[in-house]
């Protein structure tokens, strides 16, 4: 039996076909990782140069720093390519006047979205996993455990997930591919910022309101801020590297009680949520909406 025809369509043939076998494709990827290098290194002379470690050089500690800058940076570089590669795959066809005649094919609509999808999120994984030398640098130094780098990168495949079901949706709703692409990234910027300046104004109300109310001693150690931060990456993904860092989110009374909920949990679980309804709504509007016409039966006219 032949694997390939097995679990590569021909939709997702084709689009495997387009995205890695062009220049294009191998000019991004070294770009990307030329920028990633170049971020280490930037990281490793400032780190060196400022003298953090032990005598100008890099001790576990400072490379558990470059470690978290690698990973923060790699994510805000996810949020700015992955919607880029996923906010056309529907609306570029109907510009091209193609999609009429994929949809005349035996693929179902499932089928069509899912390949689409599978296909642009293929080249971004791609791209990270030739990120791995970059990161390899930081365990010559210690501090960091491939435990922590596994985690990571599959924080990066749900964020990639994520936006890159949020792009296929609102490029299955809008026939303008320009129009789907600010749509992600609207979201996409709600998603990464937004939460985050909602959690520090949530903060302000929450610090004043216990110091209005007669300080820290009679205010409740816990709060509800803390899930605000859960809808936020940067916040999950720290909460990954650093897991003590949900308590102290939760907590704005000092104490040692664990939170609630990991913040990486709560994200995991918003989001797929939000994961499986934008699918779902884009396989269904794919299709032109067929509207029940009533049909009224003919007047007969009277016999004479």
């Amino acid at each position: 039996m032949n694997w390939r025809r097995k679990w590569i369509n021909p939709v997702l043939d084709k689009e495997f076909v387009l995205r890695m076998r062009t220049p294009r494709a191998a000019y991004s990827v070294l770009i990307y990782v030329l920028v990633m290098g170049l971020l280490g290194m930037g990281i490793i002379y400032v780190m060196t140069a400022s003298g953090m470690g032990s005598r100008g050089r890099l001790d576990p500690t400072t490379s558990r720093l470059m470690f978290y800058a690698l990973s923060l940076a790699q994510l805000v570089l996810i949020a700015f390519m992955t919607p880029a590669l996923t906010a056309g795959v529907i609306s570029g066809e109907r510009e091209k006047q193609t999609l009429n005649m994929l949809l005349t094919t035996q693929q179902s609509s499932a089928t069509i979205i899912l390949s689409k999808l599978a296909a642009s999120l293929s080249f971004m994984t791609l791209v990270i996993l030739a990120t791995l030398p970059v990161y390899s640098i930081v365990f010559l130094y210690g501090g960091v455990s491939p435990k922590q780098l596994i985690f990571v990168f599959l924080f990066y495949l749900f964020i990639m997930l994520l936006l890159g079901a949020l792009g296929v949706f609102f490029s299955t709703i809008f026939k303008k591919t320009m129009v789907s692409v600010i749509m992600t990234y609207g979201v996409g910027l709600v998603i990464f910022l937004a939460t985050g300046i909602a959690y520090i104004f949530a903060m302000g109300i929450v610090q004043t309101q216990m110091y209005s109310s007669g300080g820290p001693s009679s205010y409740s150690s816990y709060s509800w801020i803390g899930y605000i931060l859960g809808l936020n990456p940067a916040g999950a993904l720290i909460s990954i590297l650093e897991p003590s860092f949900s308590d102290s989110v939760f907590q704005v009374n000092g104490g040692n009680a664990d939170a609630p909920i990991e913040l990486w949990q709560q994200f995991l679980i918003v989001y797929s949520v939000v994961i499986v309804i934008a699918l779902w709504l884009a396989i269904r509007y794919i299709r032109p909406v067929r509207r029940n016409r009533v049909k009224s039966s003919p007047i007969m006219d009277p016999i004479e």
